[in-house]
């Protein structure tokens, strides 16, 4: 098995809108997330999981 002595060279720093630009990334993923789940809570509520809907309009005569 052959060992190198030589060391790979040394990775380039991120930029500051590099890091920026990756937090606006993961910020707005989230915040896609919490919005899909605050809006889909309704939906999962108890309430309407049995389908029983009752009408609001008047009995026609």
């Amino acid at each position: 098995m052959f060992h190198s002595d030589v060391a790979p060279p040394a990775r380039e720093r991120a930029s500051v809108r590099e890091i920026a630009g990756r937090w606006l990334l993961g910020a707005t993923i989230v915040g896609a997330l919490v919005g899909a789940l605050v809006l889909g809570m309704p939906a999962l509520s108890a309430e309407h999981a049995h389908g029983t809907q009752q009408s609001q309009a008047a009995p026609a005569r």
